[in-house]
């Protein structure tokens, strides 16, 4: 198991790599239909051009809608399997979109480290020029390696309008995840630092870009019992954030568990912490 960890861990961190951290899928897990959700399929570039495809899910009642989530989903597969996890935002009257990286689902090119960065950034200035959505009214949720790509993308566009940030079990560097991965298959120590910096550019490491976040408010959550990206991220991120941040800690909790196996619990808790803001 190790051996085949390790392999795949080298394989990875090779440079040149175009699927360095991602995970890409083109399959359609399930559709918004699935769940009698109205929903709208839609184009729209990044801004070196690359043609990128997304979901456009309005509340149940469009006309009134208290606000617009914008997903950031994680490395692996696509859209149409991570909007299941907000899926029932739309019944909570906000609408929902969701969006494919380059390489993600219908999404043309391949990903990288910095091409999802500009994907996200063109996602938050597609959503904000829409007719049917309320400009000053957009929230943010990045789930995983979404996290990072939210905080990047909040960093390097205005932050008018939008009135919260939820990163969710997000780890807090490129280079220290990698580490921590490294360490997994077996790497001994005075290994793992140099071939993470060798290997990986921590140009968009979400630890030095957050405190660039506020005044937005910032939820963090993270689970005690995340395997993938350990609980200690989310707290440095929470540390190097300045506020108003919060954070919450689900004990035992895993990877991205807070909406789905938590979710009679932290469903409630996001929709007061949304009712809360002031618009």
């Amino acid at each position: 198991m190790k051996r085949t960890l390790l392999i795949f861990w080298c394989a990875l961190i090779l440079p040149g790599c175009n699927y360095l951290f991602y995970y890409p899928s083109k399959h359609v897990f399930s559709t918004p239909d699935q769940y009698q959700l109205f929903h709208e399929s839609v184009e729209f570039e990044s801004s070196d051009g690359t043609l990128l495809t997304g979901w456009f899910i309005p509340a149940i009642n469009p006309n009134h809608a208290k606000g617009t989530i914008i997903q950031f989903h994680g490395n692996a597969e696509n859209m149409t399997s991570h909007y299941r996890s907000l899926v029932w935002l739309p019944y909570q009257q906000y609408n929902l979109f969701a969006f494919d990286y380059r390489g993600f689902g219908q999404s043309a090119g391949e990903p990288d480290l910095h091409g999802p960065v500009l994907d996200s950034v063109a996602a938050i200035e597609y959503v904000r020029k829409r007719n049917d959505v309320d400009p000053k009214k957009i929230i943010l949720i990045g789930q995983s390696i979404g996290g990072a790509l939210a905080i990047a993308a909040a960093a390097n566009t205005p932050k008018e309008g939008i009135q919260a940030i939820v990163i969710e079990s997000t780890f807090s560097s490129y280079q220290r995840i990698t580490r921590d991965k490294l360490g997994d298959v077996a790497i001994t120590w005075p290994l793992q630092w140099p071939l993470s910096l060798i290997f990986i550019r921590d140009v968009y490491s979400p630890e030095e870009l957050v405190s660039q976040l506020a005044p937005v408010p910032l939820l963090f959550i993270h689970g005690t019992n995340d395997r993938i990206v350990p609980y200690y991220h989310g707290t440095i991120l929470h540390q190097a954030a300045k506020p108003p941040k919060f954070f919450w800690s689900i004990d035992g909790g895993q990877h991205t568990e807070a909406f789905t196996v938590y979710g009679r619990i932290y469903q409630k808790k996001l929709l007061a912490f949304l009712e809360g803001l002031t618009y």
